[in-house]
C-alpha cells in the first residue's frame, strides 16, 4: 500500500512540476499582482474578511500531513525516519502550493479561476490552447492526484480507527487484522462513511455549502484544535515531564511552538467567526464524541497499558 501510495505521488508531484513548467512561458507579475488583495485594486479592509473566509482552504493544502505517523509501527526506523517524513513533506507541499498559486495566478485573470472546480486545466488553456496535448496530459494525470489524496486518507483513518479500538476508545471489533496483517474492518468503515457522504453531497446545504465544502471547513476546524491541543500539550509537558525521551524535539522551542500555537488560535477564532453554523455543528460532534468517550471509560479500563501508550 505504501509503495502504490508513493507511486502515485510522485505522478501527481510530477504533473504539478510539469504544469508550472508549461504555463511559466505565459506568466506575467503584472497580471498576478493585477486587481491586487482580494479583487479590489488596492488593499484595503474589504479585503480582510475574504482573506479570513479563505483560510479552511489554504489550511487543507498541509491537512493530514500528521498522517505520516500512521505509519509508525510499519516503518523500520520510525524515530529517524518519521521526523524525516513531516519535514521533507512539508516542504514539499511549501514549494508546490506556491509554484502553482503563483503560475496559475500569473498567466490570465485569476479572478476568472477563482470559482470554478477545474483552474488548473484552464490556466493552462489560457496558454497552449484547448486542444494541446498538455491539456490532456494534465486532465489525466491529475486522477493521479487524487488518487494519491484518497489513498493517503484511507492509510491514514484505517491505522487510527485501528489504534483507538486496540486502546479501547472505539469499538474491539475495528481492531481485528486479517490474515495479511491488514486493518480491514477499519478500512471498510472509514470506506463506508465516505461514500454515504459522497451520495449525500446535493442532499445538504450549510451556509450556502455543499456537503463536501462543509466537510472540507469541518476538517479544518477538526485539524485546528488538534493543533491547539498539540501545542499545549507540548509546553505541559516540557513542564511536567522535562526527562522524558523525545525522539523529535520541536525547533526553535518555546518561540516556534508559540508562533504555531497563536496562528492557530487565529485561525480558530476567523473559521468561527465566518462559518458559524458548521462550527456549532463541530461543536455538536465534539459533545457527542465526549459523551461516548464518557460511556466506554471501562473499555479502555481493559485495554491493554501498551495500547494506550502506542495510540498516543
Amino acid at each position: 500500500a505504501a509503495t502504490f501510495e508513493l507511486v502515485v505521488t510522485v505522478l501527481a508531484v510530477a504533473e504539478l512540476l510539469v504544469f508550472m513548467g508549461v504555463v511559466a512561458p505565459g506568466f506575467s507579475f503584472s497580471n498576478f499582482v493585477l486587481n491586487g488583495w482580494s479583487g479590489a485594486n488596492e488593499f484595503t479592509l474589504g479585503s480582510i474578511p475574504g482573506i479570513f473566509a479563505a483560510i479552511p482552504f489554504a489550511i487543507w493544502f498541509f491537512l493530514a500531513i500528521e498522517g505520516a505517523a500512521m505509519a509508525a509501527e510499519e516503518a523500520k526506523d520510525p524515530k529517524r525516519t518519521i521526523p524525516k517524513a513531516y519535514v521533507s513533506g512539508i516542504l514539499t507541499l511549501v514549494f508546490l502550493a506556491i509554484g502553482v498559486m503563483v503560475m496559475a495566478g500569473g498567466v490570465g485573470d485569476w479572478r476568472q479561476l477563482s470559482n470554478i472546480n477545474d483552474p488548473l486545466p484552464q490556466a493552462m488553456k489560457a496558454v497552449v490552447g484547448n486542444n494541446s496535448s498538455w491539456m490532456h496530459m494534465l486532465v489525466w494525470i491529475g486522477l493521479f492526484g487524487l488518487v494519491a489524496s484518497f489513498h493517503g486518507i484511507i492509510l491514514g483513518y484505517s491505522r487510527q480507527f485501528f489504534a483507538l479500538a486496540r486502546a479501547g476508545y472505539l469499538p474491539k471489533s475495528l481492531a481485528k487484522l486479517s490474515r495479511f496483517q491488514t486493518p480491514h474492518r477499519a478500512i471498510l468503515a472509514g470506506g463506508v462513511i465516505g461514500i454515504a457522504a459522497i451520495y449525500s453531497d446535493g442532499l445538504v446545504n450549510l451556509q450556502g455549502m455543499t456537503l463536501t465544502a462543509a466537510m472540507i471547513t469541518m476538517s479544518v476546524f477538526g485539524a485546528i484544535v488538534m493543533y491547539i491541543i498539540s501545542m499545549l500539550s507540548l509546553f505541559k509537558l516540557r513542564k511536567t515531564e522535562p526527562n522524558l525521551e523525545r525522539t523529535f524535539r520541536a525547533p526553535g522551542y518555546p518561540v516556534v511552538p508559540a508562533i504555531a500555537l497563536f496562528l492557530a488560535v487565529v485561525c480558530l477564532v476567523a473559521m468561527a467567526w465566518f462559518n458559524t453554523l458548521i462550527g456549532c455543528v463541530f461543536l455538536g460532534f465534539m459533545a457527542a464524541g465526549y459523551l461516548y468517550f464518557q460511556l466506554t471509560a471501562k473499555q479502555r479500563a481493559d485495554a491493554p497499558a501498551d495500547a494506550m501508550l502506542e495510540s498516543i
